[in-house]
């Protein structure tokens, strides 16, 4: 990798910059809004919604909310971590003797389960570098086949970051390449962050507009008289921390809160936990369905999040509940994301403190609420045996399929 001690400071100027190198590679995603899912958002949850959780017995939260999305699913790559690979790429080929000294032809190695992969092998194809990636064996086969289309070699490792870096170290004392790491780097997040910064700039065309080129947005002109005119807050998903870490940074001093969610599953929810416990924790092993925040936050990221305090709160959501807000973006917003994707939109309509927290500081006027839709690599397959289980019971309840799992014919004919 290139030496992190020669990046540029981890600051919003840094992000700014690094948006300027990067954005002839990569697509200026959109922002969607969806009045449904504003509309759920600011609807107080039922209490048998609420039965089976912490939140049992409470009365609901009543929050407004604004939701927009930010669609790094129609990235490059389909997710946002072409931005963190340009940018890394783009640096280290700047580094004083790193052409002369071969580091072309040796090229450069990452390990990752599949969206850091293929934005790694896009941008090496791009600047003509050769590139060898470490993916976990576990990694989906639509990711795998997609990295390979790249035309790089690829080498299986097992699932732990642990597992895959000892496999990294193998492949670099062969080849001589750099590393250019998934997240834990200064020019990783800076790279990530420039989401952050389109994100900010496009609420605020579109509110001052009142929609990009379409009918005005029907609640982005309701709310606060003399409103500021953009976001509020954004939430944004958590694995390794350089997403999050690099949008904080591109909020730092325009008053906009970020905040982290991820999967609790088996322990998935390793940043909330480092929080709550002031250290962070170093090591993360789950299979949660949401596969790309499978990795502990690295160090960098951690100093970001955690020492300069630039996210303000971590929360974390159930595989069901993550499985709900996919289901609700594939159905209502006709979008393809991924798992990953969808963890900040979970917690924006099922986690009762961040809902709690919005109807608190948000009051009567509410929230602007930023959501980045992550990724969107996730294979048609994929998504049928996620839901199969949760459609065979609907079925059943409304008397579509018998005991024994046959389709009752007199109700599905014509």
């Amino acid at each position: 990798m290139a030496d992190p001690k020669k990046s540029p400071p981890l600051t919003r100027d840094s992000v700014i910059a690094a948006h300027y190198l990067i954005k002839q590679y990569i697509h200026y995603t959109p922002v969607l809004t969806n009045s449904t899912l504003t509309d759920l958002a600011s609807t107080p949850q039922s209490t048998s919604d609420l039965a089976d959780t912490p939140w049992a017995g409470q009365e609901p939260a009543k929050p407004k909310l604004r939701l927009w999305f930010k669609c790094e699913n129609l990235q490059k790559v389909g997710a946002f971590k072409v931005r963190g690979a340009f940018h890394a790429l783009i640096r280290l080929m700047s580094e004083g003797g790193w052409e002369a000294g071969g580091g072309r032809e040796r090229g450069v190695i990452t390990h990752s389960s599949g969206n850091h992969a293929q934005a790694l092998a896009l941008a090496a194809r791009t600047m003509g570098i050769p590139a060898h990636i470490v993916m976990p064996t576990i990694s989906t086969l639509s990711k795998i086949a997609a990295t390979t289309g790249y035309g790089v070699k690829v080498v299986f490792s097992g699932s732990t970051s642990t597992e895959r870096e000892a496999v990294v170290e193998e492949v670099v004392k062969e080849t001589g390449a750099r590393l250019v790491p998934p997240y834990d780097h200064p020019d990783i997040i800076l790279g990530q962050g420039t989401l952050g910064i389109e994100f900010q700039e496009q609420v605020e065309r579109m509110i001052a507009e009142g929609g990009e080129g379409q009918p005005k947005c029907s609640f982005a002109l309701k709310g606060k008289v003399g409103r500021k005119k953009g976001l509020d807050a954004i939430i944004a998903p958590c694995g390794g921390g350089g997403m999050l870490s690099g949008t904080a940074l591109s909020c730092e001093g325009t008053g906009i809160y970020v905040f982290g969610a991820e999967p609790e599953f088996e322990g998935a929810d390793d940043c909330k936990r480092g929080i709550e416990q002031g250290r962070r924790i170093e090591t993360v092993k789950t299979l949660t369905i949401a596969d790309g925040l499978r990795t502990p936050v690295g160090a960098y990221p951690w100093s970001v999040i955690y020492e300069r305090k630039l996210v303000r709160q971590m929360f974390s959501v159930t595989e069901d509940q993550i499985k709900k807000a996919l289901k609700l973006v594939l159905e209502r917003m006709k979008l393809v994301v991924e798992p990953s994707a969808v963890v900040g939109l979970a917690t924006a309509l099922f986690n009762e403190d961040f809902r709690r927290l919005v109807e608190r500081d948000g009051g009567e006027e509410g929230w602007d609420l930023g959501i980045v839709f992550s990724g969107g690599n996730v294979s048609v397959e994929a998504l049928g045996k996620m839901f199969e289980t949760s459609v065979a019971k609907t079925e059943r309840q409304e008397g579509l399929v018998g005991k024994d799992g046959e389709r009752v014919a007199e109700n599905v004919a014509g």
